[in-house]
């Protein structure tokens, strides 16, 4: 039962609006406080070396286990990283992104498919399944799903936080630093801490709803109508944040152009049979 009132006013447009960077979008018939914190995301690069308070911890992972999990396997973990002698180790592994050192917490989030071979082993049974594709990728969106949720509490609670996909640089180095056991797979990381106010961020622009919502059948020609304005919106975006300017259209075919621009990922295939899954 959601008991949230239905509002809407100004602050609901202009979220809805900056989102898509289109003043001419109608503002939206249907807004609550969760709306709000949804629609109000954007990535945090900058942090005040403040403390996450443990119990604070307790109820952003409260909220990471109440997402859906596939089956009610719960195929995912998470190891909190607060030294800062760890996190410097973490952080070339990760393409050297100076907000892993920064932020007072760094979660990396895991497909955990050992848990599962472990309550097998503790009733003197033995599993297949676990060997599976299908399975890591359970394991790959428990953990998504987990940690998105947590990071919808914790922007509620006045927090930020940045995703460090470079975790799946090294995922074997990452595995070894952190102590993990075979069959499990460090999925992404993510920096938490209060936002430093001195670098304020600003909302991102995404593609129009009418390039990636498609409705009965996926339609192609949807793809490329809206890409040169987004191409705009997006030049405009980088010029307010004194980011150095990009075609967005041009910059997603280099990180796609060749298996170096994976920047590591390429031998993921290898890295995963490292780490203990057989992937039949």
């Amino acid at each position: 039962m959601n008991d949230l009132p239905i509002r809407r006013n100004d602050r609901a447009a202009d979220l809805f609006r900056q989102r898509y960077r289109d003043p001419s979008l109608p503002p939206p018939e249907d807004w609550n406080p969760v709306l709000e914190n949804l629609l109000n995301h954007r990535s945090t690069r900058g942090f005040l070396p403040d403390p996450v308070h443990p119990d604070t911890l307790a109820t952003i992972l409260a909220a990471a286990s109440s997402a859906a999990t596939s089956s009610n396997l719960q195929t995912w973990s998470v190891v909190a990283v607060r030294d800062p002698a760890r996190k410097s180790r973490l952080r070339p592994l990760c393409a050297n992104q100076a907000h892993i050192d920064e932020a007072p917490l760094f979660l990396v989030f895991l497909a955990d498919l050992a848990r599962l071979q472990s309550i097998a082993a503790a009733k003197g049974e033995t599993v297949e399944g676990t060997e599976f594709l299908e399975m890591l990728l359970i394991g790959i969106v428990d953990a998504t799903l987990a940690a998105q949720n947590a990071v919808v509490a914790l922007e509620s609670l006045g927090l930020g936080s940045v995703y460090i996909g470079g975790i799946r640089n090294h995922p074997e180095k990452v595995a070894a630093e952190l102590g993990l056991p075979p069959h499990i797979f460090p999925v992404f990381g993510l920096c938490v801490g209060t936002p430093d106010p001195a670098r304020p961020t600003a909302i991102k622009p995404r593609l129009p709803q009418s390039t990636v919502v498609h409705h009965e059948q996926y339609d192609p020609a949807q793809a490329t109508e809206a890409l040169a304005a987004y191409d705009a919106r997006m030049s405009d975006f980088q010029a307010e944040q004194a980011m150095p300017p990009e075609v967005w259209t041009r910059r997603t075919i280099g990180r796609v152009r060749t298996p170096a621009a994976l920047t590591g990922r390429d031998r993921m295939r290898a890295a995963l049979a490292n780490l203990g899954f057989a992937l039949r």
